[in-house]
């Protein structure tokens, strides 16, 4: 057979059939000579949002550098293969302990979090592992890949841009996340998704300012679904730019009936911004439910400016100009948050949680101090998320912070009682 024939064109790695014939003989081999090797499946993380908003040619060219990367990350005699899309799979061979697997792992998946530089354009993706071990846990080679992939889900489930070992009843695990994804397709149609408000807090005066939307979904079985569950599943499947639409409806129409000095901020995802009508959804929402723009505020992670941020941040101005307020969400833990605040004056920066929960130790505060001067210096507020108790609270109001949300003061809740809430908690957490 022509050796073309064998090959993924656009990176020149060996391509899913030749990979098999591969796979086959490492697991023919290892048998005669008891030695062990893994098998990693790999999918690139946000990569449908980077080839949606940048194009497909600036897709081609991250796939080309993701397999430089794969290579430079593996040894001579490990095969690095281009199975289709933004998924690849290694062998790696002749390993004296599993331990091995995981340091290359985790070595791919540090390359991966670097950014890439598209033309001048700068790009993020990460990227999800899952590794079958063999001989032991595949006699033949698409039962061992098989297994892999059934890790690899198993990776996005716990949150993406890391990687998982094969273990018995995964595949159990897959079947059920099967299920799910049939049956998130209908559950909008039967209105089976909901909104909880979780608190915003004032820190200065304890009262409510307004309102983060999160969704949940109320499973006629399973019963309330949380978002770490089901929202990395909408993202994968495109379910999400669907759900955000409705989400973004839906808290207009509630907030419009609340009093007018409670605001309601929604988030909106990499995807939202990577497909047309974006600005649409927002203007028709805040149009249909009456809401002033004031009072809604977009949340955005910086993944949403790593794809295309001149047109994302263009976006962001035009519903600025239209006095909708925007947030960046889950601060610091981005590459370039710096320059995206010389960019865009947003109206608020939250501070991500894994800072709040290390705050005690003086690195961290010395973080969370400066990330509050900043604030001060942009005009923009400064939210700490994820407050989960009195010495939390003492210190994020101590660092001037000025908002506060978390459990500690109340969990996220249905409208009703969020807005009951408010009415009952005034001073909560005042100085």
């Amino acid at each position: 057979m022509p050796a073309l024939a064998l090959h993924d064109a656009l990176t020149g790695l060996p391509n899913r059939m030749l990979f098999r014939d591969r796979l086959g003989d490492k697991l023919h081999s290892s048998e005669r000579h008891s030695r062990t090797f893994a098998v990693l499946a790999c999918d690139l993380d946000r990569f449908k949002a980077v080839n949606d908003s940048l194009g497909h040619p600036a897709g081609d060219s991250l796939l080309r550098i993701v397999a430089e990367r794969l290579r430079a990350s593996t040894r001579d005699g490990d095969t690095v293969a281009r199975l289709g899309g933004d998924e690849f799979a290694i062998v790696l061979s002749g390993l004296d302990n599993p331990r091995d697997t995981a340091a290359t792992a985790r070595r791919i998946i540090d390359a991966m979090r670097q950014p890439f530089n598209l033309n001048g354009r700068v790009a993020s993706v990460g990227v999800s592992i899952g590794i079958a071990v063999g001989p032991q846990e595949g006699s033949d080679p698409d039962q061992l890949f098989k297994n892999a992939d059934i890790a690899l889900y198993r990776a996005k489930a716990a949150g993406r841009n890391t990687y998982r070992f094969y273990e018995p009843g995964m595949d159990a695990a897959a079947v059920a996340r099967t299920a799910l994804e049939l049956d998130m397709r209908e559950a909008v149609a039967r209105s089976e998704f909901v909104l909880f408000y979780q608190p915003v807090i004032d820190l200065a005066t304890g009262s409510t300012t307004g309102f983060e939307a999160l969704m949940r979904w109320q499973h006629p079985s399973r019963g309330l679904v949380g978002p770490a569950e089901f929202i990395p599943l909408a993202e994968e499947t495109g379910q999400i730019v669907t759900l955000g639409t409705w989400a973004l409806e839906e808290a207009c129409r509630e907030a419009a009936g609340w009093p007018q000095d409670f605001h309601v901020a929604v988030n909106v995802s990499a995807l939202q911004f990577a497909q047309p009508g974006l600005e649409l959804s927002v203007t028709s929402a805040l149009a249909a439910s009456g809401l002033l723009p004031e009072r809604l505020e977009l949340e955005i992670t910086e993944s949403v400016l790593m794809g295309d941020a001149d047109n994302a941040i263009d976006c962001l101005h035009r519903l600025r100009a239209r006095g909708v307020r925007i947030a960046l969400d889950d601060f610091g833990t981005g590459f370039s948050s710096l320059s995206y605040l010389r960019r865009f004056p947003f109206d608020k920066i939250k501070i991500d949680r894994s800072f709040i929960r290390e705050i005690g130790d003086g690195d961290t505060a010395a973080i969370v101090r400066a990330i509050v001067g900043l604030g001060e210096r942009l005009g923009a507020s400064i939210t700490a998320e994820g407050v989960e108790d009195e010495r939390q609270l003492a210190e994020v109001r101590r660092e001037g912070c000025t908002e506060v949300q978390g459990f500690l003061l109340s969990e996220p809740l249905p409208a009703p009682e969020a807005l009951n809430f408010a009415h009952v908690s005034e001073g909560r957490a005042a100085a």
